[in-house]
């Protein structure tokens, strides 16, 4: 299947009705929605780290409802263990047999909250899953299907009692976000609506899981210039040689950043990547793949700020071009 400027039309429309159900959800935030539903459009996963109260679970939630697929929510707690996610094996006295008794993440749409707050091995056991799309449960793999997306909340304020991501695993996501607080005219169109609680407010499916495979599908067939490719990879070149970053972005961030920008490009009706494609998503998909240097930390430095330094001091092809 290759993108025509026809399905550039046709996906750029059901992108809209996909983030218009989103901002129902969420008020304001729609640069926000649409990163996570490039996210669930690229088959890439999505962590939202943002303080409480902000509507993490509920843009989670909003995106899961908008599939018209299985979908599964995980309340991370300290004593939950990697069978409480995969599923486990069981005898059936019965048959004389040993049963698999599947978990939550064979489901399409997989929310995972407050996922630091579980030990290390039950956060490998889905970041496993995540890399995989499979599991394996006493010798036997057991495939969870397509699409699969998991999104993950975590509060980055409260360290007590969590366990944080290593930086290896962070990489699993495609995207880092953070939704931050809504602005005043959001906020009282919030208050207004304050008789409905958050779990109560649904939205209608848009698309079947069969059409996100075939959107996923069309956005992989993206063209991207080699100017593109050679733009990207200049970027992360020079994340490599920052002065406050320890470890660099790895080849496997570019792909995701090249992966991102086809299906940004399709959400905005064209069948090619633009450089600003790639400027839009690369604080969300390159960020938290950084590992600063411990001095700049102290000091003050963030990878967001790294990223957009990196932005201005890389021309873009045009730029080159021009040069």
């Amino acid at each position: 299947m290759t993108m025509t400027p026809e399905h550039a039309e046709w996906f750029a429309a059901t992108f809209d009705r996909l983030v218009a159900g989103g901002d129902e959800v969420v008020l304001g935030k729609t640069f926000v929605v649409r990163l996570a539903f490039v996210a669930l459009l690229s088959e890439g996963h999505l962590l939202l780290e943002d303080v409480p109260g902000t509507g993490k679970t509920s843009l989670a939630r909003a995106i899961a409802q908008s599939v018209a697929g299985e979908s599964s929510r995980i309340q991370f707690t300290p004593d939950l263990l990697p069978g409480d996610i995969t599923g486990v094996t069981v005898y059936d006295q019965r048959s004389g047999r040993f049963d698999f008794h599947r978990g939550p993440v064979f489901a399409q749409i997989v929310l995972a909250d407050e996922i630091n707050r579980a030990s290390p091995k039950t956060q490998s056991a889905l970041l496993e899953v995540m890399e995989e799309n499979h599991v394996t449960v006493d010798g036997i793999t057991h495939a969870v299907g397509s699409p699969f997306m998991v999104i993950a909340t975590q509060n980055p304020i409260e360290q007590a009692g969590t366990y944080r991501l290593p930086e290896a695993q962070l990489d699993r996501f495609l995207m880092k976000a953070s939704i931050g607080y809504p602005d005043h005219a959001s906020t009282i169109r919030i208050l207004e609506g304050s008789s409905e609680r958050a779990h109560q407010r649904t939205i209608p499916p848009v698309l079947s899981a069969e059409t996100v495979v075939e959107m996923a599908a069309l956005a992989r067939s993206v063209y991207v210039d080699h100017t593109i490719n050679d733009y990207v990879s200049r970027l992360v070149d020079a994340s490599r040689s920052a002065t406050e970053v320890r470890l660099g972005v790895s080849v496997r961030g570019a792909l995701a950043l090249i992966r991102a920008a086809k299906t940004l490009a399709a959400a905005a009706g064209r069948h090619y990547v633009i450089p600003d494609d790639v400027k839009q998503l690369a604080e969300p998909v390159l960020s938290h793949r950084l590992i600063l240097d411990a001095e700049a930390e102290f000091d003050g430095v963030t990878a967001s700020s790294i990223i957009s330094q990196l932005l201005m001091e890389t021309p873009p092809p045009n730029d080159r071009q021009g040069g």
